[in-house]
């Protein structure tokens, strides 16, 4: 059974396929063709936690097991470990290990990349980044793979983390540290923070899609309730996002306003509107990526 590091999970996992896995993944997991029950947490150590999270369809089945221990920053290791075991439906047979942080960071930024496309009916000319951490870079890393001729603006709270951040990446010239002001023409914001306050919070504006994948826990909050309420409201997984959706639920947020991915993958949105897209993930997403890795290692 090919075991994948993270150098070989992302190879596997490239960005325009990711994307079609995700938008069919998205149609299936609303028919109930896709099942993905809530995450089980289970308290792992000092402050860790353990996350359990499968998903199963017609033809494969998967598992994510994540730990996650803050504390791991002060022994200089990575805050998450995790894997994700991918087994054959029919015989329940393992068929590949994948490296859990780098499946979840790529499907992450592939979602954000169909939200974006199918909200903005066009290429993104600029897109603002609000954060500096792993999530981003693997947004940089979707948006110069599918848009090369985009430029990216990183803002961090620190200009000097955001300055460092953009050096790391081949082309500078394309990727560049956010001024003060929202560069005029910024056609899309991704909020990619662990914020508990909101850190976007402009009122909306038509042609400018915000996403926003960073607040993943009720206390935590990106988007502000200005661009909150006079936006068309979508989600990842809506179901989800009533527990962990903290800028949604901080807003008071009617959830009758909240449609999900797979209608905007079926019927083209009203681009007369402004648009917020809030991501929470599901395991869902990780079988799509499963489903890409099998293509790409040739396992039937």
């Amino acid at each position: 059974m090919p075991v994948c590091d993270a150098e070989a999970t992302a190879r596997a996992l490239p960005f325009a396929a990711l994307t079609k896995a995700i938008e069919t993944a998205a149609v299936e997991y609303r028919e109930g063709k896709i099942l993905s029950p809530e995450r089980m947490v289970v308290p792992m150590g000092q402050g860790g936690v353990m996350l359990s999270m499968p998903a199963t369809s017609h033809d494969i089945g998967i598992h994510k097991l994540v730990n996650v221990h803050p504390g791991n920053a002060a022994l200089k290791l990575p805050t998450i470990h995790g894997i994700v075991t991918v087994c054959a439906a029919a015989t329940g047979q393992p068929l590949c290990q994948l490296d859990g942080p780098v499946v979840t960071g790529r499907r992450t930024a592939a979602v954000s990349m169909v939200a974006i496309h199918r909200l903005l009916g066009h290429a993104p000319r600029q897109v603002l980044l609000i954060g500096t951490g792993v999530q981003a870079r693997h947004h940089i890393q979707a948006l110069q793979d599918l848009y090369p001729d985009c430029t990216v603006w990183v803002r961090s709270r620190q200009v000097a983390t955001a300055q460092a951040l953009c050096a790391e990446f081949a082309e500078p010239g394309t990727v560049r540290a956010c001024p003060a002001g929202i560069p005029e023409g910024v056609d899309a914001v991704i909020t990619l923070t662990t914020a508990t306050e909101p850190v976007y919070d402009e009122p909306p504006q038509v042609g400018r899609i915000v996403v926003g994948v960073g607040a993943f826990k009720p206390e935590m909050a990106e988007i502000g309730k200005t661009t909150l309420d006079g936006s068309v409201l979508y989600a990842d997984d809506p179901a989800g996002a009533r527990h962990e959706a903290g800028d949604l639920l901080r807003a008071g947020v009617e959830w009758s306003r909240v449609h999900a991915l797979a209608q905007l993958v079926r019927e083209e949105p009203d681009r007369s509107q402004a648009f917020v897209f809030k991501s929470v993930g599901t395991a869902a997403w990780d079988l799509a990526a499963a489903r890409v890795a099998l293509a790409s290692l040739g396992i039937a």
